[in-house]
């Protein structure tokens, strides 16, 4: 439970991130973002299409989502 309490919060702050960056920076940006996404336990299928969408919005929608199911 603790680690899931990090994973989000760690997603919180990489959702600044890709808001913030292009580039190669981002690019790890979303690549810390699936991972986190991948520990908490989010279906594949809806990382996929978080990741094509390229929507930051999206991953902070996750966040609130994820927030209020803790």
């Amino acid at each position: 439970n603790n680690q899931d309490t990090i994973q989000r919060q760690r997603l919180a702050e990489l959702v600044s991130e890709l808001y913030l960056t292009t580039g190669k920076k981002r690019e790890r940006a979303w690549a810390a973002a699936v991972a986190a996404l991948q520990k908490l336990g989010v279906p594949q299928s809806r990382i996929d299409h978080l990741r094509t969408q390229d929507n930051p919005a999206l991953v902070a929608e996750l966040v609130k989502e994820l927030e209020g199911s803790k």
